[in-house]
């Protein structure tokens, strides 16, 4: 990458980290005191871990998994692989228990309240399930125990067009979640007058689409793509057995 263009590259990424702790803040300010605070015990403030979880694993942490192969494009593949898929593993695990947080609020409610039956919800549970799929794939093909070259060249733009629309659906259902929570707590027209905690969910909103905005720009900018190079092997090729000879010698 050119100075000039390393310079530009640099620019936004700080601005999408800034976005990303303008988002992180404005989530933790919605759910501790526009929506009472966390627990786990049924109640609503169970539900409030849902948001919380979802935004920070589903956008913030799958956003700066996606950003990695451009924050780390002078290192070894294999080390930003690791990285990749760590921030992913991370990503699923939050985004478990921001799902269960919600399932159980619901049934635990009296009476309980029906699940999977909003386009929130609906959106929301294919972006999970795509990116399940998306993770095990990739692991499977790039990582451990690695496909064969030809293989990792034919699914890698696959890998690259869903990893990418994923966060977007994600945000999209993240979005929705938002509009259906506050018309929720804000009824009979409330919502209209942007009482301040409508306000904050709102520019909570803004601040998930600026920060996938941006996450895309940088990540589709042809410029500050990762030059190509001969680190391709999968992790597996590192782990294979020393066989022996008759001699009981390694081949080495």
């Amino acid at each position: 990458m050119e100075d000039s263009q390393k310079k530009v590259f640099l620019i936004f990424l700080g601005m999408s980290q800034a976005i990303a702790i303008v988002m992180v803040v404005l989530v933790i300010v919605w759910t501790s005191k526009t929506l009472e605070g966390f627990a786990w015990d049924g109640t609503s403030k169970e539900f409030n871990l849902h948001p919380l979880c979802m935004i920070c694993g589903y956008i913030l942490l799958y956003g700066e998994a996606i950003l990695s192969f451009r924050v780390f494009s002078q290192h070894d593949k294999r080390f930003v692989k690791v990285i990749h898929g760590f921030f992913h593993l991370i990503a699923f695990v939050t985004a478990v228990v921001g799902i269960v947080a919600v399932f159980d609020f619901h049934n635990s409610s009296k009476p309980p309240i029906p699940n999977m039956y909003s386009l929130h919800s609906w959106c929301g549970m294919i972006a999970f399930l795509l990116f399940c799929l998306q993770y095990v794939f990739g692991f499977v093909t790039f990582l451990f125990p690695g496909l064969a070259l030809a293989h990792r060249q034919f699914y890698l733009p696959i890998h690259k067009y869903f990893g990418l629309g994923i966060l977007f659906m994600m945000a999209m259902a993240s979005i929705s979640g938002i509009t259906e929570k506050l018309f929720f707590k804000f009824p009979s027209g409330q919502y209209s007058k942007l009482p301040y905690g409508a306000v904050i969910g709102n520019c909570l909103g803004l601040s998930i689409l600026a920060f996938i905005m941006v996450v895309g720009f940088i990540v589709y900018n042809p410029k500050w793509k990762r030059e190509e190079d001969s680190e391709n092997e999968p992790l597996s090729v590192h782990f294979k057995p020393i066989s022996t000879n008759d001699d009981g010698s390694d081949d080495e």
